[in-house]
């Protein structure tokens, strides 16, 4: 049921992002594989999808952190039954990414 519901949860995940315009889709590992995003198609990250009541994020952000290509940044998209999608990275990390923004945001200012 476990099982089940982790594909369901990155299902829903990936039928999310591309509904925001990107090209999303499970990864690999319903192959078998190990070690490949639960969700792919965000260039640059590395998502881990988990889709559950009790979530030890400590656990799920260090699995993306282990499993993430050099290069890409890991993170963690979580939800709960009857809540929102919430997306867990590390601090050094999102930092990055709001420098990213506020460069952008400030080259359109120009």
């Amino acid at each position: 049921m476990s099982k089940s519901k982790g594909k369901r949860g990155e299902l829903e995940l990936s039928g999310i992002l591309s509904n925001y315009g990107y090209d999303c889709r499970r990864g690999v590992q319903y192959n078998g594989a190990d070690g490949s995003a639960d969700v792919v198609g965000l260039k640059g990250i590395h998502i881990e999808c988990k889709r559950t009541e009790r979530l030890d994020l400590m656990g799920a952000l260090s699995q993306a952190v282990h499993d993430a290509l050099p290069g890409t940044l890991p993170a963690v998209f979580s939800r709960k039954n009857h809540s929102d999608w919430l997306v867990t990275m590390r601090l050094n990390d999102w930092i990055r990414l709001y420098r990213e923004w506020e460069l952008a945001k400030d080259g359109e200012n120009d």
